[in-house]
């Protein structure tokens, strides 16, 4: 099992800046992939960035060339700097970290973005 820990949420204002972080505890060695999800109010929760233990990553169309993920392995926390804030990035982030056969879920950190 692993535990999962958001941080670095808040209001900002369209243009500005906020890096989340996801502190990660437990079996961590195990994990294959992590993730950054969000979900809006009334929307389903998406995908916004993935980084494989390869360290693949993925980003949403919607947020490449704004977010940035990265991992501190040393820390076992993982990082979503956020650049160029749009209204329609508000949402609560979520950290997941996937296994072999399962995953896990952050309790999630809410980003506002005031225009």
């Amino acid at each position: 099992q692993v535990q999962l820990v958001e941080s670095g949420g808040g209001l900002v204002q369209a243009g500005g800046s906020l890096r989340l972080s996801c502190a990660a505890s437990g079996s961590v060695f195990s994990i294959t992939a992590m993730g950054w999800y969000r979900q809006a109010p009334g929307k389903q929760r998406e995908l916004v960035a993935r980084i494989t233990s390869a360290g693949s990553t993925y980003y949403a169309d919607s947020v490449k060339g704004r977010f940035t993920f990265s991992r501190d392995n040393a820390r076992n926390t993982a990082y979503l700097q956020m650049n160029s804030l749009k209204s329609e990035d508000s949402a609560v982030y979520y950290c997941k970290a996937e296994f072999a056969f399962s995953s896990y879920w952050g309790q999630g950190t809410q980003v506002t973005v005031s225009s």
